[in-house]
């Protein structure tokens, strides 16, 4: 999308009618930018009415990120943090990737935060699509500098995982489970998603780049892409959260969880993990990453992470691979 679109769109968050003339005039462009601005935005979820004699018109507030709301929702955590927001970006894992090879450190020891209203080209766990709209979710990257090597990070995603279902339980969202070993379901159904990636030495210091994704209200047409089970935080509860409030709400519990990870790794969220996973003491098939298939109950994870299973040749660990609820007869 063209940073005109944006521009246009923020002139008719009031829900007022605007006319092609006014907007064209307030925004120093032509009428034909104007309509040229406004096409092809139900790819990205969002319907701009079009009444002839009166002009655009938003059927409802897109609700903007704001960096200033974010921060001070963050309070006291804000220096924390060093927040970007912007109105679109291809991946905000690949942006963070790329700044954390042209930065050493972050000098003054802050947390690199990037989020976009639109990510054109998120991606997911195993090359797959992260298909969002227009500000109706939430997709964030932090990028965290840790002093021990990629090999002594096993069970971060899970520690993630822990952070984000401790802030929905704080919002009274309930249900709300994790699947092994970066997704939050609820009723088996996709909420969100966790997409880790590392650079750096296998003895240290390592780059990691945490990338989230919240699905808040899917339009249908977003919805119609997806190609599993997927549901939304507006389903969820029957309205719209406050999308400020509520990545506020994340970054903190998530600088909470890592400097904890930091210093002890996995095992102290271990038991709490568990608690929330949606698959415990469940008969499932795991897809491993060479092709072969493993099928058993479900029995906790390890300190650093892996799947216990429990099949007909005993307790047997995974460190990767796809679990999917197996039909018992």
């Amino acid at each position: 999308m063209k940073p005109l679109t944006f521009s246009v769109l923020r002139l008719l968050d009031d829900g007022e009618f605007h006319s092609g003339v006014t907007i064209a005039r307030n925004l120093g462009v032509s009428r034909a930018s104007v309509s040229n601005a406004l096409q092809g935005l139900d790819e990205v979820g969002l319907v701009v009415h079009k009444v002839h004699g009166r002009g655009y018109r938003l059927p409802g507030p897109v609700q903007w990120l704001e960096q200033g709301v974010i921060l001070r929702h963050l309070d006291k955590e804000a220096k924390t943090f060093r927040l970007e927001i912007l109105d679109t970006a291809e991946s905000t894992n690949s942006l963070l990737l790329q700044k954390a090879a042209m930065e050493m450190s972050s000098g003054d020891g802050s947390v690199h935060v990037v989020a976009t209203e639109l990510q054109t080209g998120g991606r997911g766990r195993r090359g797959r699509e992260w298909h969002s709209g227009l500000g109706d979710g939430l997709t964030f990257s932090l990028l965290w500098r840790f002093q021990q090597g990629a090999n002594l990070l096993s069970g971060l995603s899970l520690a993630v995982g822990v952070a984000i279902a401790r802030v929905l339980q704080s919002f009274g969202i309930r249900g709300t489970v994790l699947k092994w070993p970066n997704d939050v379901l609820f009723h088996y159904r996709k909420l969100a998603g966790i997409l880790i990636e590392l650079q750096g030495d296998m003895l240290g210091p390592t780059v990691a780049v945490i990338g989230i994704g919240m699905n808040l209200k899917l339009s249908d047409c977003i919805k119609a892409r997806v190609d599993q089970g997927a549901t939304d935080l507006f389903s969820i509860i029957g309205g719209m959260p406050d999308r400020n409030k509520l990545l506020a709400a994340l970054l903190a519990e998530l600088v909470t969880v890592l400097r904890e990870f930091e210093r002890q790794g996995f095992a102290p969220f271990r038991e709490e993990w568990v608690h929330y996973h949606g698959f415990e003491n469940k008969c499932v098939t795991v897809h491993l990453p060479d092709g072969s298939i493993q099928e058993g109950v479900v029995h906790g994870v390890g300190e650093d992470g892996s799947l216990r299973l429990l099949t007909p040749t005993g307790n047997h660990s995974y460190s990767g691979g796809e679990i999917t609820l197996r039909k018992v007869a």
